[in-house]
């Protein structure tokens, strides 16, 4: 039945259904839920239907190139992995099975700091463009070893979480009082002394957190970080220009308007709402990319539209990774490509660089002054 299932699938929002039925309540509701009301969470999709087109017409798209080059690096599409923790609750390959998705696919795949796979496990899975997502903990010589040991195994960047000096409270998991599955461990951290994520009388991951990450984090360590390690830095969990400003000034090569898929501080505005203001704030210093709520080709456009160098995508890769391991990631990630790639044709744009902003229109936009034709 799961088969037939599977291969009906059309769209990524499908395996989530899926992934629901086969995942232990506990896991799905970590993977699923948002911070609180999760009004964020619903807002994260639904802002993307406010969004249209002005596609343009008799344009010849019978040549398509979905390409770009994201830190020097080209890829496939400008859709990539975002980091999200803990993957072997999905499957039992886990990060394994991303790595080698996203590589098939020609992109590039973020590894969680909060991974059941080590940053040489995944890198042993072969070539492949990867960044590692950093949680700055309390004991500073465990942020060296992890850079340390990320940049020994070939990761290009660092992409670094801001939005967490406490984690957002996930009403599901302090319900399910959360807890690692204990065949599991967070690899990266094996040998270190830095206790476990354990059953508790709330969520076992917010005790973690509690304990563990340094809440007095701030821009100087950011540039603090530049000076243990050459991988550029990505300030992930942006959502303004005040700090799209600071992000530059503090060195960032780069900015991920995030807000952590909706699971820390309640009604955020929806990144794709967010991201003009960052763009504009940044002022073409570093690339923009955005994270949270893309499930469809047409909203990768509008990012690009909008002005991101390009996505970030979490749960449907849980979800694709949950349903059908490393055969539904590629599913996943090949889906997003070919709807981006007809949204593109039916826009009118042949190559990333012919998405403008006049490609859409938002709630927010003016009267449009139509040209004297």
């Amino acid at each position: 039945m799961d088969s037939e299932k599977i291969e009906s699938i059309t769209n990524v929002m499908e395996y989530e259904a899926i992934a629901k039925e086969k995942l232990p309540k506990m896991v799905y509701d970590y993977y699923a839920s948002g911070a609180e009301d999760q009004w964020t969470l619903h807002e994260n999709r639904n802002a993307f239907s406010r969004i249209l087109f002005r596609p343009r017409i008799l344009v010849d798209v019978s040549n398509i190139d979905i390409t770009t080059t994201i830190m020097g690096y080209k890829i496939s599409m400008p859709i990539m992995v975002a980091p999200t923790a803990m993957q072997k609750m999905a499957h039992p390959e886990g990060e394994f099975a991303t790595a080698r998705a996203a590589s098939a696919a020609g992109t590039i795949m973020t590894l969680s700091s909060w991974g059941t796979s080590s940053v040489e496990e995944v890198a042993s899975t072969g070539p492949g463009t990867r960044f590692f997502q950093l949680y700055v903990f309390k004991d500073r010589n465990v942020v060296k070893q992890l850079v340390r040991r990320a940049e020994k195994a070939g990761f290009k960047a660092i992409a670094l979480t801001v939005d967490t000096p406490r984690l957002g409270r996930r009403e599901a998991d302090i319900k399910n009082r959360f807890a690692l599955p204990s065949n599991l461990t967070l690899k990266n951290f094996e040998g270190l002394d830095l206790g476990t994520i354990d059953k508790t009388n709330d969520s076992g991951l917010a005790s973690y957190v509690a304990g563990q990450v340094d809440r007095s984090l701030n821009w100087e360590d950011v540039k603090w970080l530049q000076t243990i390690t050459k991988l550029p830095i990505l300030v992930k969990g942006v959502l303004t220009a005040e700090d799209a400003k600071l992000s530059v000034q503090a060195g960032a090569a780069g900015i991920i308007v995030s807000n952590h898929g909706a699971r820390q501080l309640d009604y955020v505005p929806a990144t794709i709402m967010a991201l003009e203001e960052v763009v504009k704030a940044a002022e073409g210093k570093v690339p923009v990319f955005l994270d949270g709520g893309i499930r469809r080709g047409t909203d990768v456009f509008k990012a690009l539209a909008l002005g991101a160098s390009g996505v970030f995508i979490g749960r449907p890769v849980i979800y694709g990774l949950a349903a059908d391991g490393e055969r539904g990631v590629r599913k996943v990630l090949q889906m997003l490509h070919d709807e981006f790639e007809l949204t593109m044709a039916l826009s009118g744009c042949r190559s990333i660089k012919e998405i403008t902003r006049a490609h859409i229109t938002t709630p927010w936009d003016g009267p449009r002054v139509s040209p004297r034709l």
